[in-house]
């Protein structure tokens, strides 16, 4: 299988920076924010940005995860069952601004199936929406506000994202058909 590296550690940290720096402009002191990420790689990611925003503001900026599997439009059709994973919204989504954030942004499907999650816990004020890369290829009208990375890619190619936490390094790989 084909594969380039898109993104290599440094380029993920000045990455994440800007990203953190994009909230900061929008929200200022992050007072009424919540960073919600994707289980798995994107609450990987979610806590980074917390950190960042922490340093920054110099107190906690509220962080929590959320598991979209019971919410997939595509479990039925998954081979096996699918692996639940835990949710943790410390705080009440109420009145707040919630970020979600995920790895990759591909067809729309895990962030709408992230939004039906969300609201089993209440009715935030706005809802966003972070992403390493963007890959393209929407099936639902979907957009994230802030983007690390915009790929072209096509539809025969993966886009993988490795992180330390996880995978053992911080890299994005582009994987082709043979």
């Amino acid at each position: 299988m084909e594969s380039a590296i898109l993104l290599h550690k440094d380029e993920m940290t000045r990455m994440l920076e800007r990203l953190a720096y994009q909230v900061l402009e929008k929200h200022g002191d992050c007072a009424s924010v919540m960073l919600v990420g994707i289980q798995r790689r994107g609450a990987d990611l979610a806590r980074r940005l917390a950190a960042l925003l922490s340093a920054r503001v110099r107190r906690p900026v509220a962080l929590g995860t959320l598991d979209i599997n019971l919410y997939r439009d595509d479990w039925t059709s998954l081979a096996g069952k699918p692996q639940i994973g835990e949710s943790n919204i410390p705080d009440s989504v109420d009145g707040a601004t919630i970020i979600l954030v995920d790895d990759v942004l591909y067809t729309g499907r895990t962030i709408r199936a992230a939004l039906e999650a969300l609201l089993d816990y209440g009715r935030p004020r706005k809802v966003e929406l972070m992403v390493l890369v963007d890959r393209g290829h929407r099936e639902l009208p979907i957009h994230a506000d802030y983007v690390g990375r915009t790929v072209n890619t096509g539809h025969d190619e993966q886009v993988n994202v490795l992180l330390e936490e996880r995978d053992g390094r911080d890299e994005v790989r582009l994987n082709g058909k043979n």
